[in-house]
Protein backbone atom coordinates (compact mmCIF):
# COMPACT_ATOMS: atom_id res chain seq x y z
CA UNK A 1 0.00 0.00 0.00
CA UNK A 2 1.17 3.40 -0.89
CA UNK A 3 2.43 5.19 2.16
CA UNK A 4 1.05 8.28 3.33
CA UNK A 5 3.39 11.74 3.97
CA UNK A 6 4.23 12.01 7.88
CA UNK A 7 1.21 14.52 9.15
CA UNK A 8 0.45 16.61 11.92
CA UNK A 9 -2.11 16.60 14.80
CA UNK A 10 -1.45 20.87 15.66
CA UNK A 11 -3.53 20.91 18.42
CA UNK A 12 -4.38 19.24 21.74
CA UNK A 13 -6.68 16.27 21.31
CA UNK A 14 -9.84 15.42 21.65
CA UNK A 15 -10.92 19.02 22.90
CA UNK A 16 -13.78 19.16 20.46
CA UNK A 17 -16.74 16.57 21.46
CA UNK A 18 -16.21 13.20 23.25
CA UNK A 19 -16.09 10.26 20.33
CA UNK A 20 -15.33 9.82 16.96
CA UNK A 21 -16.14 6.83 14.54
CA UNK A 22 -18.14 3.88 15.65
CA UNK A 23 -18.24 1.63 19.46
CA UNK A 24 -20.22 -1.10 20.33
CA UNK A 25 -20.71 -3.16 23.40
CA UNK A 26 -18.29 -6.07 22.95
CA UNK A 27 -17.81 -9.03 26.03
CA UNK A 28 -14.32 -9.77 23.68
CA UNK A 29 -12.91 -6.58 25.24
CA UNK A 30 -12.64 -8.09 29.22
CA UNK A 31 -10.83 -10.61 27.43
CA UNK A 32 -8.14 -7.83 26.45
CA UNK A 33 -8.56 -5.12 29.10
CA UNK A 34 -9.16 -3.74 32.18
CA UNK A 35 -10.98 -0.77 33.60
CA UNK A 36 -9.21 1.83 35.38
CA UNK A 37 -10.59 4.12 37.75
CA UNK A 38 -9.02 7.63 37.84
CA UNK A 39 -10.51 10.54 39.62
CA UNK A 40 -9.67 13.67 37.54
CA UNK A 41 -10.45 14.86 33.97
CA UNK A 42 -8.25 12.51 31.46
CA UNK A 43 -8.33 13.44 27.03
CA UNK A 44 -10.69 10.13 26.70
CA UNK A 45 -12.45 9.92 29.99
CA UNK A 46 -14.18 13.10 32.15
CA UNK A 47 -12.98 11.81 35.30
CA UNK A 48 -13.79 8.26 37.05
CA UNK A 49 -12.07 5.24 34.34
CA UNK A 50 -9.91 4.73 31.79
CA UNK A 51 -8.63 1.68 30.36
CA UNK A 52 -5.24 -0.53 30.77
CA UNK A 53 -3.94 -3.32 29.09
CA UNK A 54 -2.18 -6.67 31.18
CA UNK A 55 1.33 -7.15 30.27
CA UNK A 56 2.70 -9.17 32.97
CA UNK A 57 1.49 -10.82 36.11
CA UNK A 58 2.33 -8.02 37.97
CA UNK A 59 2.23 -4.97 35.40
CA UNK A 60 -0.25 -2.98 32.92
CA UNK A 61 0.32 -0.82 30.10
CA UNK A 62 -1.87 2.20 29.75
CA UNK A 63 -2.25 6.02 28.70
CA UNK A 64 0.47 8.04 30.78
CA UNK A 65 -3.05 10.67 31.31
CA UNK A 66 -4.99 7.91 33.16
CA UNK A 67 -1.91 6.29 34.98
CA UNK A 68 -1.15 9.86 36.28
CA UNK A 69 -4.67 9.96 38.28
CA UNK A 70 -5.19 5.92 38.70
CA UNK A 71 -5.50 4.51 41.77
CA UNK A 72 -2.45 2.23 40.82
CA UNK A 73 1.39 2.85 41.19
CA UNK A 74 2.98 3.87 38.70
CA UNK A 75 6.50 1.88 37.91
CA UNK A 76 7.19 4.29 34.76
CA UNK A 77 6.58 7.10 32.16
CA UNK A 78 7.74 7.09 28.59
CA UNK A 79 10.09 9.77 27.91
CA UNK A 80 7.84 11.60 25.09
CA UNK A 81 5.29 9.34 24.87
CA UNK A 82 1.57 9.07 26.96
CA UNK A 83 2.12 6.00 27.95
CA UNK A 84 2.92 4.08 31.20
CA UNK A 85 3.57 0.90 33.28
CA UNK A 86 1.71 0.85 36.49
CA UNK A 87 1.61 -1.93 38.65
CA UNK A 88 -1.30 -4.36 38.43
CA UNK A 89 -2.01 -8.02 39.44
CA UNK A 90 -2.52 -10.08 36.14
CA UNK A 91 -4.04 -13.59 35.47
CA UNK A 92 -1.55 -15.37 32.91
CA UNK A 93 -4.69 -15.97 30.48
CA UNK A 94 -5.00 -12.69 30.16
CA UNK A 95 -1.49 -11.22 29.15
CA UNK A 96 -1.21 -9.65 25.90
CA UNK A 97 1.23 -10.84 23.21
CA UNK A 98 2.89 -8.20 20.98
CA UNK A 99 3.27 -7.62 17.22
CA UNK A 100 3.96 -4.71 15.01
CA UNK A 101 1.41 -3.69 12.27
CA UNK A 102 1.80 -1.62 8.93
CA UNK A 103 -0.82 1.50 7.01
CA UNK A 104 -3.49 -0.32 5.75
CA UNK A 105 -3.81 -3.19 8.07
CA UNK A 106 -6.98 -3.99 9.78
CA UNK A 107 -6.94 -3.61 13.74
CA UNK A 108 -9.64 -3.98 16.14
CA UNK A 109 -9.90 -1.13 19.46
CA UNK A 110 -11.07 -2.40 22.76
CA UNK A 111 -11.79 -0.19 25.80
CA UNK A 112 -14.40 0.94 28.37
CA UNK A 113 -17.22 3.56 27.71
CA UNK A 114 -17.16 6.44 30.21
CA UNK A 115 -20.09 7.35 29.81
CA UNK A 116 -21.72 3.23 30.18
CA UNK A 117 -18.81 2.22 31.87
CA UNK A 118 -19.08 -0.95 29.71
CA UNK A 119 -16.47 -2.42 27.83
CA UNK A 120 -16.63 -1.64 23.87
CA UNK A 121 -15.31 -2.49 20.67
CA UNK A 122 -14.44 -0.70 17.32
CA UNK A 123 -13.09 -2.02 13.86
CA UNK A 124 -11.08 0.01 11.75
CA UNK A 125 -7.86 -0.03 9.60
CA UNK A 126 -4.32 2.09 10.07
CA UNK A 127 -4.16 4.67 7.92
CA UNK A 128 -1.12 7.00 8.13
CA UNK A 129 1.48 7.77 11.03
CA UNK A 130 1.42 11.56 12.64
CA UNK A 131 3.03 13.78 14.86
CA UNK A 132 1.45 14.72 17.77
CA UNK A 133 2.45 17.56 20.03
CA UNK A 134 0.83 18.24 23.24
CA UNK A 135 1.27 17.71 27.27
CA UNK A 136 1.90 14.48 26.83
CA UNK A 137 3.20 13.62 23.88
CA UNK A 138 6.98 15.42 22.58
CA UNK A 139 9.09 14.86 19.99
CA UNK A 140 9.88 12.24 18.83
CA UNK A 141 6.59 11.18 19.21
CA UNK A 142 4.78 9.21 16.48
CA UNK A 143 1.55 8.34 16.46
CA UNK A 144 -0.84 6.12 13.87
CA UNK A 145 -4.34 7.59 12.97
CA UNK A 146 -7.19 4.75 11.94
CA UNK A 147 -10.46 5.41 11.53
CA UNK A 148 -11.42 2.84 14.00
CA UNK A 149 -14.13 4.43 16.70
CA UNK A 150 -13.44 5.59 19.65
CA UNK A 151 -15.02 7.17 22.99
CA UNK A 152 -14.05 8.60 26.45
CA UNK A 153 -12.96 6.22 28.79
CA UNK A 154 -10.91 4.07 25.92
CA UNK A 155 -7.41 5.94 26.65
CA UNK A 156 -5.12 3.61 27.60
CA UNK A 157 -6.87 0.84 25.53
CA UNK A 158 -5.53 -1.76 23.48
CA UNK A 159 -5.43 -1.90 19.44
CA UNK A 160 -5.40 -5.58 18.17
CA UNK A 161 -4.14 -6.88 15.36
CA UNK A 162 -6.40 -9.35 13.38
CA UNK A 163 -4.48 -12.63 14.50
CA UNK A 164 -5.01 -10.99 18.45
CA UNK A 165 -1.82 -9.83 19.32
CA UNK A 166 -1.60 -5.92 20.62
CA UNK A 167 -0.31 -3.22 18.01
CA UNK A 168 -0.60 -0.39 20.45
CA UNK A 169 -2.12 1.78 22.76
CA UNK A 170 -4.70 4.01 22.64
CA UNK A 171 -4.02 7.75 23.29
CA UNK A 172 -6.63 10.07 21.84
CA UNK A 173 -8.48 10.88 18.50
CA UNK A 174 -8.64 14.56 16.41
CA UNK A 175 -10.74 15.73 14.25
CA UNK A 176 -8.19 16.93 11.87
CA UNK A 177 -5.26 15.85 10.47
CA UNK A 178 -2.58 18.26 8.18
CA UNK A 179 -0.08 17.58 6.03
CA UNK A 180 2.89 19.16 7.87
CA UNK A 181 4.33 21.16 4.54
CA UNK A 182 1.11 22.42 2.91
CA UNK A 183 -1.36 22.44 6.03
CA UNK A 184 -3.97 20.83 3.96
CA UNK A 185 -6.46 18.21 5.71
CA UNK A 186 -5.87 14.90 5.18
CA UNK A 187 -7.92 13.21 7.32
CA UNK A 188 -10.79 13.70 9.56
CA UNK A 189 -11.96 12.39 12.54
CA UNK A 190 -9.52 9.56 13.23
CA UNK A 191 -8.53 7.65 16.43
CA UNK A 192 -4.64 7.94 17.34
CA UNK A 193 -2.62 5.56 19.24
CA UNK A 194 1.33 4.81 19.56
CA UNK A 195 2.33 1.52 17.83
CA UNK A 196 3.93 -1.30 19.45
CA UNK A 197 7.34 -0.58 17.09
CA UNK A 198 7.85 2.71 18.56
CA UNK A 199 7.91 1.66 22.45
CA UNK A 200 9.00 -1.92 22.87
CA UNK A 201 12.45 -1.09 23.73
CA UNK A 202 11.24 1.29 26.73
CA UNK A 203 8.84 -1.80 27.28
CA UNK A 204 11.62 -4.25 27.85
CA UNK A 205 14.09 -1.96 29.72
CA UNK A 206 11.39 -1.05 32.03
CA UNK A 207 9.67 -4.65 32.94
CA UNK A 208 13.37 -6.50 32.83
CA UNK A 209 12.05 -9.12 30.70
CA UNK A 210 10.87 -9.96 26.73
CA UNK A 211 7.14 -9.04 26.27
CA UNK A 212 5.40 -12.23 24.63
CA UNK A 213 5.75 -11.72 21.19
CA UNK A 214 3.17 -13.38 18.42
CA UNK A 215 3.54 -14.86 15.57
Amino acid sequence: MRKLPLLSVLSALALSGCSVGHTEYSRTAMQHVDMSLTGIPTILGLGTLGTSIPITPEYSLTAAHVAKYAVQRVKAYHPYCDLAIIYHKNSAATLAKFRSSKIGDPIKMYGYSFISAMPVESSGVNLGRTAIRNSWNKSPCLAMASNAGVVQGMSGGGVYNRDETLGGVIVGYSGEIKNRRSGKVIMKDVSLYIPYADFKNWLLHNIGQTPAVGA
